[in-house]
C-alpha cells in the first residue's frame, strides 16, 4: 500500500496535467466509496469493546482527539506555515482515525479489537469534534464554517457507512463475496485522491514542499510515540499501547483533503497535507508495525 500510494505521488508530481480534466470535488465522493467499503466491513461486534472495555476506548479516542489536534498547531506555529498549509494540517489532526490503522494494528500484534472500536468511534464522534476543534485551532486565521464542515462529514463518511452497513444487511452473501475485493478497491481510491491532489499542486509542492513534507513526518512519528506514551500512562498492556499508538499516528488524511476541497477553496494548498500524510503513514505504518512486531518480548509491561 505505501509502495503505491508513494507511487501515485511522484507520478503526479512528474506529470501534473494528469488532474487537467478532473474536477477536484471528485475527491469527496471518491471518499464515500472508501467509506462505503468500511460499512460493509464493519459487524456489531466491533462495538462491543465499546461496553466491555470502555475505559480503553475513551484513552484511545481522547488521546485522538487531543494529541494529534495540538501537534498540528504546534508543528504549523513552530515552523510558520502560512494559512493554507497551516489549515491543511490542521485539519489532518482534527480527523478521526483511518481504516489502514486496524491493518497495521494487526500485523504489529497489537489490540485489533480496540484498534477497530477506536476507528468506529472516533469516526462517528467527527461529525461534531472535527469542526470544532478545526474552529478552536484555526479559526482565528481562517474562516470556519462549523455547520457546513459538519453537514460534509454526514454526507461524505457517516452515510456510505450506514449505507453499506445496511447492504451487508439486506444482502450478506452478496456482501461476503465482494468483501475480498475491498482492500484492492479501497487502495486503488486513496492512490486515486493522491495523485488528484498532488499533480494538481505540483509546481508549488515542487518550489516549496520540503517543510510540509517535514511537518507531515513530523506530525505522524510524534503521533505514534504520544500515543504509545498515553498507553504507557495509564498501564495498559503492550498490546493495547500498540493499538493506541497506531489508531493516533494514524489519520483518515483523505477527509482531510475532502475537507480542505469543500471548505478551503480559496486556499488550494490546504489538500496537500492531507495527501502527503496519505502517503507518509501507510510506509511508516508498515515499518512501525515491524517495529512493533520485533520488539514485543522488549515492551516494558
Amino acid at each position: 500500500m505505501g509502495v503505491l500510494v508513494l507511487l501515485s505521488a511522484v507520478i503526479g508530481l512528474v506529470f501534473p496535467h494528469v488532474s487537467d480534466h478532473v474536477r477536484p470535488t471528485v475527491i469527496n465522493p471518491l471518499l464515500g466509496v472508501i467509506m462505503f467499503g468500511m460499512g460493509l466491513t464493519l459487524k456489531l461486534e466491533d462495538f462491543k469493546v465499546v461496553f466491555s472495555r470502555p475505559r480503553d476506548v475513551l484513552v484511545g479516542c481522547l488521546a485522538q482527539f487531543t494529541v494529534m489536534p495540538l501537534l498540528a498547531w504546534a508543528l504549523s506555529r513552530a515552523f510558520g506555515l502560512d494559512e493554507a498549509l497551516m489549515v491543511g494540517v490542521v485539519l489532518v489532526g482534527c480527523c478521526p482515525g483511518g481504516t489502514a490503522s486496524n491493518v497495521i494494528t494487526y500485523l504489529a500484534k497489537g489490540d485489533v479489537a480496540l484498534s477497530v472500536g477506536m476507528t468506529g468511534v472516533s469516526t462517528l464522534l467527527a461529525p461534531l469534534l472535527t469542526p470544532l476543534l478545526v474552529l478552536l485551532l484555526a479559526g482565528h486565521s481562517v474562516d470556519v464554517d462549523v455547520a457546513a464542515m459538519f453537514l460534509s462529514i454526514l454526507w461524505v463518511v457517516i452515510l456510505p457507512i450506514v449505507a453499506g452497513l445496511a447492504v451487508k444487511r439486506l444482502w450478506p452473501g452478496l456482501t461476503e463475496r465482494a468483501t475480498a475485493y475491498l482492500p484492492a478497491l479501497s487502495s486503488i481510491t486513496i492512490c486515486t485522491i493522491v495523485l488528484i491532489v498532488i499533480s494538481a499542486n505540483a509546481n508549488k509542492l515542487l518550489t516549496g514542499g520540503m517543510v510540509i513534507i517535514l511537518v507531515v513526518m513530523l506530525h505522524n512519528v510524534c503521533g505514534l510515540a504520544l500515543g504509545y506514551l498515553t498507553g504507557l500512562a495509564m498501564k495498559l498492556d503492550p498490546a493495547k499501547r500498540k493499538a493506541i499508538s497506531i489508531e493516533v499516528g494514524m489519520q483518515n488524511s483523505g477527509l482531510a483533503s475532502s475537507l480542505a476541497t469543500l471548505h478551503f477553496a480559496a486556499y488550494p494548498m490546504a489538500s496537500i497535507p492531507g495527501a502527503l500524510f496519505s502517503v507518509w503513514h501507510n510506509i511508516s505504518g508498515a515499518l512501525v508495525a515491524r517495529y512493533y512486531d520485533k520488539q514485543s518480548s522488549d515492551i516494558p509491561k
